[in-house]
């Protein structure tokens, strides 16, 4: 069974998903890439959202280091480092939302998270070709992002200063894997500072103890916030996080702090599964009242790889039959619901009862990142486990 496991994780990804992406996503006309793709791949919007062309960068940069040295992958991915380079900056150095086919921005520098990708992008890249301008660039952003982490949107806030102020767990989270993605770059210190400080905000700031859940956004100084934005779980979220911090805590040696997120990750999971459809919800309320998303129930397709990876990671370092139990049953689901044999790729949104309800395979938040990253982790987490 568990060679079966990976032979599916490996041909998925080599023979399915990466091709699907090299054919259908290059625009070869004006650089970067297509991410709004249908079913069959045909582009149905033009408009280039940076932190997708980042993490398309990063992905066949990072298959390339990682599993193969070849040409078609590394084309690929400075093909869109190209693209971000001429068009993705503010003069500020601060990377743009979205632009049109062309580059000309179209949103501005407000989301954090297109700098995050940018620095993984550019920090893979250097890896694969010695690009001392890569290597330069990813370091600058990451800079920039620690620069704005206490208000990531600046100008761009919509929020009325000191009535409600919260703080949200995205970027903490992101840190814990961006600070080892460019380590190579960064100053050892730095690196271990920050890995000390997000560990912290994740498994202490964010764990509300009572719930036994990650919230999404708490107080400055760490409470509790009785409001819609104070209540919300995003089990997906949680659970990608705690993936980020098994790595860590393999890299600390540091047993106790991988109980933890294991228990974290199933404890999420419990709470978050639809038992009468099967699927992990979307959004949830931590005192189980209505959420203000409208699309709470959904079945999104990240939310079921990030979770099938933390899994099998849980299960490599504890042995614990729980998170085994729960793999199968999360990727019977997943491979039933999310996989497209037929046309390629995976679908992205399905409604409560698991129908597919945008047949799209990428768009304006899916792009070429969360299958293949989450295919390459549970191949290689599949393959240690069988060693």
């Amino acid at each position: 069974m568990l060679e079966n496991y990976t032979q599916q994780y490996r041909d998925a990804l080599l023979n399915d998903v990466l091709p699907f992406w090299l054919k259908n996503s290059p625009d070869r006309e004006f650089g970067g890439y297509f991410t709004c793709l249908d079913r069959e791949g045909k582009v149905f919007d033009t408009d280039k959202f940076i932190w997708l062309q980042a993490r398309q960068v990063w992905t066949f940069a990072m298959m390339h280091n990682r599993v193969e040295a070849r040409a078609d992958w590394l084309d690929m991915a400075e093909h869109g480092a190209d693209f971000l380079l001429k068009h993705g900056r503010a003069a500020d150095g601060s990377w743009y939302f979205s632009t049109t086919r062309r580059g000309k921005p179209l949103v501005q520098p407000y989301n954090i998270f297109s700098d995050c990708f940018a620095a993984m992008a550019f920090g893979q890249l250097s890896r694969a070709t010695q690009n001392a301008e890569y290597a330069d660039l990813a370091k600058t952003t990451f800079d920039n992002i620690l620069a704005r982490r206490h208000n990531p949107k600046g100008a761009w806030n919509k929020a009325v200063p000191g009535t409600r102020p919260l703080k949200n767990f995205a970027l903490p989270m992101i840190l814990c894997n961006l600070s080892l993605e460019i380590e190579h770059l960064l100053d050892k210190s730095l690196v271990e500072e920050t890995i000390a400080e997000c560990l912290h905000e994740v498994m202490d700031v964010f764990y509300d103890a009572e719930s036994g859940m990650i919230l999404e956004n708490v107080t400055p100084d760490g409470k509790l916030s009785d409001s819609f934005e104070g209540r919300l779980l995003n089990p997906g979220h949680a659970i990608e996080a705690m993936w980020f911090v098994m790595d860590l805590a393999v890299r600390r040696n540091d047993p106790v702090l991988i109980e933890r997120a294991v228990k974290i990750t199933l404890d999420t999971l419990e709470y978050g599964w639809d038992k009468a459809f099967g699927g992990i919800y979307y959004f949830l309320d931590r005192k189980g009242a209505p959420p203000q998303q409208l699309e709470w129930n959904q079945k999104l397709w990240w939310v079921h790889i990030e979770t099938l990876i933390a899994l099998l990671k849980g299960y490599k370092l504890t042995g614990n039959e729980d998170c085994w139990h729960w793999f199968e049953k999360v990727h019977q689901y997943t491979w039933s619901h999310f996989a497209d044999p037929e046309k390629g790729e995976w679908y992205g949104y399905l409604d409560r009862r698991g129908e597919v309800l945008l047949p799209l395979k990428g768009g304006k938040w899916k792009g070429c990142f969360h299958v293949p990253r989450g295919l390459y982790q549970c191949w290689q987490t599949l393959e240690k486990i069988r060693a």
